[in-house]
């Protein structure tokens, strides 16, 4: 609500202070790795209420088995994680697009690409890309929200995950379903998809690694009831 009404009142772009940069960008800010988790793209709210509806029904149980520190802990190190792997393929695709063009058109994105894309002009396809990719903010729970439903296909993976509230499928089997498709998705790498595929898989990949080490820090402290529970 804040990004649209500051938008239309005051024409101020508030992504482009909260929303995740490439670190080269002008308008990266170290800042944007945790904020950009709380903002989200104007477009439609569809995306949104799944966000939060998915951050409820798995985010719930989840806090009420760590507790709200621990839950806060892992909500923002795998969003961080998340913002860290998209910075990462940014990187690569950025790299790989620039071998392609001039230095002159470079020079062109770098230099007039965030007015052009204010203005919403693009031009010429590969320094569009360019130009997106180096200017337009990441934004969205995402990548917190995966690393969540990570989490809950791990500790409770036999639990039955009711796809359109119709298919019931196990936890675990969603969970890796769901990974495969991300995988997929992002390496494809479909024209006029601006989905963050790859922020999904880091989001669950830092849960990964967090669950382990809290695992290996705190076995002793845990039984298979609370936290882990294994099935062959």
């Amino acid at each position: 609500m804040a990004t649209i009404a500051l938008g239309k009142v005051l024409k101020f772009d508030l992504t482009n202070v909260l929303g995740l940069h490439y670190f080269q960008s002008e308008l990266f800010y170290p800042h944007q790795l945790v904020t950009y988790m709380f903002m989200h793209s104007t477009d439609g709210i569809s995306h949104i209420l799944f966000n939060m509806f998915a951050l409820w029904m798995f985010g719930s149980t989840l806090e009420n088995q760590w507790g709200g520190k621990k839950f806060l802990i892992y909500y923002l190190v795998t969003g961080i994680g998340a913002g860290l792997i998209q910075e990462a393929v940014y990187g690569i695709r950025i790299h790989q697009i620039m071998a392609q063009l001039s230095p002159e058109m470079i020079d062109i994105v770098k230099n007039d690409g965030l007015a052009l894309l204010q203005q919403n002009l693009n031009y010429k396809d590969l320094m569009g890309n360019l130009n997106v990719l180096l200017n337009a903010g990441t934004v969205g729970a995402s990548g917190s929200v995966f690393g969540l439903l990570f989490a809950f296909g791990m500790m409770f993976p036999n639990a039955l995950i009711y796809i359109y509230f119709a298919i019931p499928v196990k936890a675990k089997w969603f969970v890796i379903g769901y990974g495969v498709l991300e995988l997929w998705l992002g390496i494809s790498n479909r024209s006029g998809d601006n989905v963050a595929h790859f922020a999904h898989l880091g989001g669950m990949l830092f849960g990964f690694l967090l669950l382990m080490w809290w695992k290996k820090k705190e076995k002793d402290n845990y039984n298979d009831n609370n936290f882990f529970r294994y099935y062959p």
